[in-house]
């Protein structure tokens, strides 16, 4: 990863990630296609609602027969982190049009939100739409193509758990932290590493005792408040 923000770097920053993408979305193509979808329809639900926890989630009450609007409800409770991602994201685009701002936050991603983030400590804080687009537009394509195979070989696979594509997702995540702790110059190293546990703790503690669709969005808002006054009182 270099400071240039053209097509060509965004694709090359973004391939490491592909591999991620690729072992969960093909994980939920055969979860899918073994709950009883059809292929067409496994991949309309990569194609239109393109929110991996989301589209689990989506499945399991699709197939145990739940109202309409508890899926909905519950998909917007799993996806409503992204509020808080985009909100960071938007300081970037001041100077673009609405309709490139409503794009990229269509199409943001945990995954192209975190590689983006990454991408600052390189470029001196500064984002362009080429870039982030680029990223974007590849993470979705991925997504849709590997749902597709996912969907496809659904048929002959029975549990995913056993080739470990369950595991794809957080050993990307896994690889894109240690690449952000590594090239961010600005902050101490020590703080990070504190955050960083100080996180894993906060996750520990907000899984027993918060629902599901609440422990990410909990753990940010507490995670970045206390990431703040450790910085400011001791760093």
């Amino acid at each position: 990863m270099d400071d240039s923000l053209t097509k060509r770097a965004a694709v090359v920053d973004t391939l490491p990630t592909v591999f991620g993408y690729l072992g969960i979305a093909i994980a939920f193509g055969v979860i899918a296609r073994a709950s009883g979808f059809s292929t067409i329809t496994v991949i309309l639900m990569s194609v239109i609602i393109y929110a991996g926890s989301a589209q689990f989630t989506t499945v399991s009450m699709l197939a145990a027969g739940s109202p309409i609007a508890s899926i909905v409800f519950a998909t917007f409770m799993v996806n409503s982190r992204m509020i808080l991602m985009s909100t960071t994201v938007v300081p970037y685009f001041k100077k673009d049009s609405l309709g490139k701002g409503m794009l990229i936050g269509t199409l943001l991603t945990d995954e192209s939100f975190a590689l983006a983030m990454n991408k600052l400590n390189y470029t001196n804080g500064k984002m362009n739409f080429s870039w982030f687009n680029t990223e974007n537009i590849i993470s979705y394509s991925t997504w849709v193509i590997a749902t597709m195979i996912g969907a496809l070989l659904g048929n002959f696979i029975e549990d995913p758990k056993k080739l470990g594509l369950d595991f794809a997702n957080v050993a990307m995540f896994i690889g894109l932290l240690y690449l952000q702790v590594n090239s961010d110059k600005a902050l101490n190293k020590t703080l990070q590493v504190i955050v960083v546990l100080l996180t894993l703790v906060l996750t520990y503690i907000s899984t027993i005792i918060l629902p599901a669709s609440l422990v990410i969005i909990a753990v940010t808002l507490i995670g970045c408040t206390m990431g703040m006054v450790i910085k400011h009182v001791f760093f």
